[in-house]
């Protein structure tokens, strides 16, 4: 496993990004619940992200591609709207333990 952050680093209905051997990884937190993504649109595989740990929407209900206006749900990374309707999000592993937020291998 890998450690990532303090669940608390992460604010509630909000993401940031971690550099890992597998590449960046988004990590969105809804209350207690995470959910983990590589940074990859589904569309042409380049970074959801121009900004740094700027993922979310103006709502924070969706993960949003800054370059296409993708949306795609937190919880299963399914893209709403967009170029690549239909497609998912590459889902990693989380497990949070004692409040820290580990990558599963």
């Amino acid at each position: 496993m890998i450690r990532l952050c303090v669940l608390a680093d992460i604010p509630d209905q909000d993401a940031r990004g971690f550099r890992t051997p597998r590449g960046e990884v988004i990590v969105v937190r809804q209350g207690l619940a995470v959910y983990g993504y590589l940074n990859s649109c589904p569309h042409i595989g380049i970074s959801l992200n121009f900004q740094p740990d700027v993922f979310m929407d103006l709502t924070q209900q969706y993960l949003l591609c800054a370059n296409h206006g993708a949306l795609f749900r937190v919880e299963d990374g399914h893209c709403l709207r967009g170029p690549c309707q239909g497609q998912h999000l590459i889902r990693v592993s989380l497990q949070i333990e004692q409040g820290v937020v580990y990558l599963v291998d």
